[in-house]
C-alpha cells in the first residue's frame, strides 16, 4: 500500500503540474464553499428527522441489515469502539488532503482528474444536504443505536443547537464514504505496485466506522457511491501508468522492412 514507492511521471509526454498557487486557492475555496453550503441547511430540524424517519422505513423494505448489527460489533470492548470514533474523527479530512498532495507532486494528470471527480461529489452532495435534510441514525431513537462518539469519545460534535461549526442533518449522502472510496480508486488507478488493491480497505473500514458509530445508514453510503460512479463516467480516468505499449517510430519500421532478406523463389 506503500504508494510512495511509485516513480513519478516523467518524459516529454508527461502533463504540466497545475499552477500550486491556483490549486490552494481553488481547494480552499470549494473547501469555504461547501462549509458555507453546510451551514445554509442548519435549521431544518423537524424535517430531518421527518426524513430520518423515512428512511429507516425505507430501509426495513429494502431489506437492508441493520446498522445495530455493525455497531454491536464495535462495542464489544471500550478500545475498539474508541479506535472507530477516533478514525471517524481524525482521518477524513487528512487522508483526503494527503492523497491529493501525492497525487499533485507524483501523478499531476490523475490529481487534475481526482480533484475534478471529488469536487463534482462534493457539489452534489451540498445541493442534496440542501434539499434533502437528514438526522443521523445517533439521533433517531427508533434506530436504538448509542451515539457512540459521545458516550465513548472522542467527538466532533457538539449539541446540534448549538454547534456553530458543523451540519449534522447532512448525513445523506455519506461524504466520508465518498471520499473514502475515491481515495482508493485513485490510488489504484494511478499506481502499479500489486499491492495497491489493498487500498479498498479504506473505504471498507470507513463504512464499517460510519455505520458501526451511528453516523450514518446504508442508504446514505449507497447514494455516496452512485454519485460517485456519476462523477466518474462523466470524468475520464487517466491512463495507469506503466500500461501504453510503446509506439514504434516509422523510420523504425521501414528500417526493419528493409533488413529483412528476400524469400527466394517466392511466388513460384
Amino acid at each position: 500500500m506503500n504508494a510512495r514507492s511509485e516513480p513519478a511521471e516523467a518524459g516529454p509526454d508527461a502533463p504540466a503540474r497545475p499552477p500550486l498557487v491556483r490549486e490552494l486557492l481553488l481547494v480552499a475555496g470549494l473547501f469555504l464553499v461547501y462549509k458555507f453550503g453546510r451551514r445554509l441547511a442548519t435549521g431544518h430540524t423537524a424535517e430531518a428527522f421527518r426524513n430520518a424517519h423515512h428512511v429507516w422505513d425505507w430501509e426495513r423494505v429494502l431489506r437492508l441489515p441493520d446498522e445495530g448489527t455493525v455497531q454491536d460489533l464495535l462495542l464489544h470492548g471500550d478500545t475498539l469502539i474508541h479506535v472507530a470514533n477516533t478514525y471517524y474523527a481524525a482521518v477524513h479530512f487528512p487522508a483526503t488532503l494527503a492523497f491529493l498532495v501525492w497525487l499533485y507532486l507524483r501523478r499531476p494528470a490523475h490529481y487534475v482528474w481526482a480533484r475534478r471527480a471529488l469536487a463534482a461529489v462534493t457539489g452534489a452532495a451540498l445541493v442534496l444536504h440542501l434539499l434533502f435534510p437528514l438526522a443521523p441514525p445517533r439521533m433517531l431513537g427508533a434506530t436504538g443505536l448509542l451515539d457512540t462518539a459521545r458516550a465513548f469519545g472522542p467527538s466532533v460534535y457538539g449539541p446540534p443547537r448549538t454547534d456553530s461549526l458543523s451540519n449534522q442533518f447532512a448525513a445523506m449522502p455519506s461524504l466520508h464514504f465518498g471520499w473514502a472510496l475515491m481515495l482508493a480508486i485513485g490510488l489504484i488507478v494511478a499506481t502499479r505496485t500489486r499491492w495497491r488493491w489493498l487500498w479498498l480497505l479504506h473505504p471498507l473500514v470507513t463504512l464499517l466506522v460510519i455505520v458501526g458509530t451511528a453516523n450514518h445508514y446504508w442508504l446514505d453510503v449507497i447514494v455516496a457511491a452512485a454519485l460517485l460512479g456519476l462523477a466518474l463516467a462523466v470524468h475520464r480516468v487517466p491512463q495507469r501508468p506503466g500500461c501504453a505499449l510503446p509506439r514504434r517510430r516509422p523510420e523504425a519500421r521501414r528500417r526493419s522492412s528493409a533488413d529483412r532478406p528476400e524469400l527466394v523463389g517466392a511466388g513460384r
